[in-house]
């Protein structure tokens, strides 16, 4: 599935975190040359630009339980279908987020291209976060803690049923890597919705490379590709400082890119998204670069 053409989306919205300045994420990573380290690598690269965003200053909050509801709706909506004509036309989709909200719109997309081949998708989630809190669990309201629940069909149904359908992915074929700070009533909801689920805890017994063996088992099982999600703040903070939710413990700078070779090599990579990069307090952009550095090995940069 190696494709030799890539369409550079950017996504620059907050509007799902509780802290602001992830909407600069996609120019921080342009910055870094995303672009032009990506050609290095031979593949002809095409960016879109962003996708429209409502501003905070300018939007009502809407419902407290899933605040921004209606914008993020909107944007989800509009990527969604960037990213489906995307991949529709054989490119491969680079999503730069903003905060992982965006996520239900990259993947709806994916999901959609899919589902017109009668094929199913595999989803990868890499995040310090579990990210599938609902309105009615949420302990802030902030969508960009529910996105994953969205895809799985659980959430609001605005953002569940983009396209008229739902759920976007089979709950056995998503794999979440790096988890370590799951709120206390979404944990029951992880457990049961069926969701492999790799933590901190699985890494440090395991071994990153055992993980991800049985991780890329469950994304490719009967799957046709898959849609890589990552959190920038799966990384631990001393190397990925300018992220929304920084938490200690992460997995280390050699890890990240381990995480990234090891599913560029299976050669299923449909889509990719980061997100999270907040330049507001990141050192130098030092996260925005390693955001790109990911990038570029999930695409078959190597050592050798």
């Amino acid at each position: 599935m190696r494709q030799t053409r890539v369409a550079v989306i950017g996504t620059p919205m907050d509007l799902g975190a509780g802290r602001r300045g992830v909407d600069m994420g996609p120019s921080a990573i342009r910055v870094a040359n995303l672009d032009e380290r990506i050609a290095l690598l031979g593949y002809e690269v095409k960016d879109l630009g962003n996708v429209m965003v409502d501003q905070p200053e300018s939007s009502p909050v809407g419902p407290q339980t899933a605040r921004y509801l209606h914008q993020i709706t909107q944007t989800c909506t509009r990527l969604a279908e960037i990213v489906e004509k995307s991949a529709d036309q054989g490119d491969l989709p680079v999503v730069l987020g903003g905060d992982h909200s965006i996520a239900v719109g990259s993947v709806s997309g994916m999901a959609q291209h899919f589902r017109k081949k009668n094929q199913k998708m595999g989803l990868i989630w890499v995040d310090a976060h579990a990210d599938m809190n609902t309105p009615e669990i949420s302990p802030s309201g902030n969508v960009h803690g529910m996105p994953l629940a969205c895809c799985i069909g659980q959430g609001p149904k605005e953002l569940t049923g983009l396209y008229g359908w739902a759920p976007k992915v089979d709950p056995r074929n998503v794999a979440l890597v790096g988890i370590r700070s799951v709120d206390e009533k979404e944990r029951r909801i992880v457990q049961a919705a069926g969701v492999s689920v790799f933590t901190m805890r699985d890494i440090d017994e395991r071994g990153l490379r055992s993980v991800m063996q049985d991780a890329i088992s469950v994304i490719t099982n009967g799957t046709a590709g898959f849609h890589l999600s990552y959190d920038m703040d799966s990384v631990d903070p001393h190397e990925a400082p300018g992220v929304g939710t920084p938490v200690k413990g992460g997995i280390t700078y050699r890890e990240a890119h381990l995480v990234m070779e090891m599913l560029g090599d299976t050669d299923h990579i449909a889509s990719i998204e980061v997100v999270e990069v907040n330049p507001v307090i990141d050192e130098a952009n030092k996260t925005a670069n390693l955001a790109v550095e990911l990038i570029m090995s999930a695409m078959g940069k190597r050592i050798i």
